[in-house]
């Protein structure tokens, strides 16, 4: 297991190389001189040439790279153009609410997703299968904006279709995070739909495959009751699969929390990272794309290394 660990650390060097070249190269990407744009359209030539010298934009592109990655593994990102406060004082006071949202949508999402993939794989082919299916693929189409918007209409505004009225005790705040339980609700559920849909359809699937094989033909034979052989036999070996999704699941929240956040004005790094986007705020920017590269990579860790819990013949070394 070490050994499998510390491989695996080695493997994710050169994938956080590739991500910092690529985040380095915003800068580069967007038309446009960076020092302009930042400066702003009115600054005059000698303004743009200042800024140019002091975030060194006249050293070759290689020199930059290396500047940026060797302060970057000292934990200095810069410091943003719009506050002029470091990047890392700015990713840390939004970090950890983006994390709850994607932590509480993840735990929604595998709560539905399981228990709907479940039933589903139990009842194959039934009119409950289909139905299940069938909202789970409504639930995959659906936009996050588009719900999130359709959330804050009903449970927040209270325009009910059909002309009903919502109780006052079941009326959601439409901003903001952490301070009720009413601004929690609807953006956990704009932003762990999907998620559950995908992770139904994978544990269908996955319970499908896993409840035709051959033991679990022996231990229904043997008298064991339906449900140790559902969820003891069956469900513990096709986890395997779905957990990959689950982690993927994680990873795509934290960058999905970008339009939830803006939708529901909640101050977390995605909507930071709008934030930065459109004051052309390029160190904030690198700096957010970095740091959820960098959790990404690490929950991807965090799932390969849970295979050998769920399943004890895999061999990780």
């Amino acid at each position: 297991m070490t050994k499998y660990i510390i491989r695996r650390l080695l493997q994710t060097i050169p994938v956080l190389l590739g991500v910092s070249i690529l985040v380095f190269s915003l800068m580069f990407l967007i038309p446009g001189d960076p020092a302009q744009v930042m400066a702003g359209e009115g600054a005059s030539e000698q303004t743009v040439e200042n800024l140019r010298e002091k975030l060194g934009l006249n050293d070759p592109a290689y020199v930059q790279y290396g500047r940026f990655l060797g302060n970057a593994l000292q934990g200095d990102l810069g410091n943003s153009v719009r506050s002029g406060r470091p990047v890392m004082d700015e990713i840390q006071a939004r970090f950890w609410i983006t994390v709850e949202v994607a932590v509480y949508a993840t735990i929604l999402a595998v709560f539905i997703g399981l228990i709907a993939g479940i039933i589903s794989a139990v009842r194959h082919y039934t009119l409950t299968d289909v139905s299940i299916m069938i909202i789970a693929l409504f639930g995959l189409s659906m936009p996050n904006f588009w719900l999130g918007l359709l959330l804050i209409q009903w449970f927040a505004l209270g325009n009910l279709p059909f002309g009903w009225d919502l109780p006052e005790i079941l009326k959601m705040r439409p901003s903001g995070w952490g301070d009720s339980w009413r601004q929690i609700i609807l953006p956990v559920i704009t932003l762990g739909t999907g998620g559950a849909a995908i992770i139904a359809r994978m544990t269908r699937s996955s319970m499908l495959e896993v409840i035709g094989q051959d033991y679990i033909r022996t231990a229904r034979a043997k008298g064991v009751s339906e449900r140790i052989v559902i969820y003891r036999h069956a469900l513990k070996n096709a986890l395997i699969p779905v957990v990959t999704v689950i982690g993927l699941e994680f990873g795509g929240f934290l960058g999905g929390a970008v339009l939830t956040e803006t939708i529901f004005a909640i101050n977390g790094m995605g909507r930071l990272t709008i934030d930065a986007i459109r004051q052309r705020d390029f160190p904030v920017v690198q700096g957010t794309v970095l740091v959820i590269s960098l959790l990404f990579v690490i929950v991807n860790l965090l799932v390969d290394i849970s295979y050998k819990f769920l399943n004890k013949r895999i061999d990780l070394n």
